[in-house]
């Protein structure tokens, strides 16, 4: 699993693959490529993605069950904010270096008011009082600086990424607040609560890869598909046909989501 990240974008991974399959435009006038040009390393990703999932199914998985069970959805909700804002400042940064700075500003705003008035993150008065949550981070900067994002490839333990993104993943690191939390057993807890509040975020998506007949393909596509989406802002170019499928998959985002929250009750 990656470093903890905002529900909705991790969700709309899954479920756009599903939707609209294998083609499109990627961002900075990319291609989506369908394999093997997209992903050469193949067999050696798919390999990798069958050890993770092991790892998963039989750890990661149970727990974020168990924590859905045990814990009131209140205090999943309190975790998670928290979680967020401690990625806040990779955001402003990487809004920064995207020559975004109205954004960048946002973002530090935001993570003053919730650390503050929030009580440490735990609230989000930052969103109730109208700043958006953006979501920013080094992969996409340089994807905006013009860097391909080279072949898809399977991270150990970490997930689905990109050569680029891939890249990028320590800068990410070094730039989450708790990287610099000095007490290590702190940190180790706080990180291990926030990978089990991304797992518990992610379980509605579970049952979209089960039904694949291909979860791989289904990861792979989703994941290529999601950063096309989250590099343009959430405004990627698309046909009409699209449009029209995006609506369909926001709708059975939220209808997942209310399942999966329902079956704690």
């Amino acid at each position: 699993m990656s470093t903890p990240v905002s529900l909705r974008p991790a969700l709309a991974a899954v479920l756009l693959a599903a939707l609209v399959g294998t083609g499109g435009c990627a961002a900075n006038g990319e291609t989506v490529r369908t394999a093997p040009e997209t992903d050469p390393w193949e067999p050696l990703n798919r390999s990798v993605y069958a050890f993770n999932d092991t790892i998963d199914r039989y750890t990661l998985k149970p727990v974020a069950r168990g924590y859905r069970a045990v814990v009131p959805a209140f205090a999943r909700t309190g975790v998670s904010n928290f979680s967020n804002n401690l990625s806040t400042p990779v955001s402003a940064l990487n809004n920064l270096l995207q020559g975004k700075p109205v954004r960048s500003l946002s973002d530090v705003t935001r993570f003053i008011i919730n650390s503050t008035i929030g009580i440490g993150g735990l609230f989000d008065p930052a969103t109730a009082g109208g700043l958006e949550r953006y979501d920013e981070d080094f992969g996409q900067t340089l994807a905006v600086w013009g860097v391909p994002s080279g072949p898809f490839i399977v991270m150990p333990i970490l997930g689905p990424s990109t050569l680029r993104d891939g890249g990028a993943f320590p800068v990410n690191w070094v730039s989450d607040v708790q990287f610099w939390i000095d007490d290590s057993s702190v940190r180790d807890k706080i990180n291990g609560l926030r990978l089990v509040d991304l797992r518990y975020r992610l379980l509605p998506a579970d049952r979209f890869l089960a039904e694949s007949k291909d979860p791989y393909v289904t990861l792979r596509e989703s994941y290529l598909q999601n950063r096309r989406f989250e590099i343009y802002d959430g405004d990627p170019p698309m046909d009409e046909d699209f449009y029209e499928d995006f609506e369909d998959f926001d709708e059975d985002l939220d209808a997942g989501t209310a399942d999966a929250e329902s079956e704690a009750l």
